[in-house]
């Protein structure tokens, strides 16, 4: 395996707990009720605004790190509500993500869905495919859009320990954030991470984070 045929998960924000998505995720609530807080230190810096096109926002290791997500990175895997809150069968096709007409992503992104719709072309060069025949499917499109470039995971938590599970996820860099959310989605429950063969290769303190941890598969 090439070092550009990679599969990575950064910036993967983890509550205290061990939640990555609050509960009751609706259109109101894309990350879940609570889930926000996850990501304080994510809006605050300088790349989200200018994600936004806007100036300013905060410098430091919490910034550099949201920075190095989107290095060298040729496709992207999201799991279907990462896409949007709408379940089964598309009614129509007016639903197109949560994030307007001109998306962060600006690669191609597979969404893994039960149920086929047409590929979207946006604005800024996201373009989203949809792909009903599971994980590896997935994983092999991306990686030919890709380049030779990495893939990018975005989850959502079921979606991440999925591809954990089937050993296909080759780093994990986890964002501690310094908050409880009590109920939501759990990255970690129910998984032998040592015994799939991930290590903890790097620890590293925030600004607003708790730490950046990143999980290598070395085994």
């Amino acid at each position: 395996m090439t070092r550009g045929s990679k599969l990575v998960v950064r910036c993967f924000a983890v509550s205290l707990d061990g939640f990555g998505a609050g509960p009751d995720q609706d259109l109101e609530n894309p990350l879940g009720v609570g889930g926000p807080e996850l990501f304080e230190w994510f809006f605050r810096s300088r790349t989200w605004n200018r994600m936004h096109g806007q100036e300013g926002g905060e410098t430091g290791a919490d910034d550099d790190r949201a920075a190095q997500g989107f290095d060298g990175i040729g496709a992207w895997i999201l799991g279907r509500n990462m896409f949007g809150p709408v379940r089964g069968p598309w009614p129509d096709e007016s639903w197109k993500g949560w994030w307007g007409e001109e998306p962060p992503y600006r690669v191609p992104v597979f969404v893994l869905t039960h149920h086929a719709r047409a590929s979207l072309p946006m604005k800024g060069g996201t373009e989203f495919h949809f792909v009903t025949g599971g994980l590896r499917e997935a994983l092999d499109r991306a990686r030919a859009a890709a380049g030779g470039r990495d893939v990018r995971l975005g989850g959502g938590v079921a979606t991440i320990r999925q591809y954990v599970t089937a050993g296909l996820v080759d780093e994990l860099h986890l964002v501690v954030s310094p908050v409880l959310l009590g109920r939501g989605e759990k990255l970690f429950d129910g998984l032998d991470w040592r015994a799939l063969g991930y290590a903890c290769v790097e620890h590293t303190p925030g600004v607003r984070a708790a730490a950046h941890v990143v999980l290598r598969k070395t085994g």
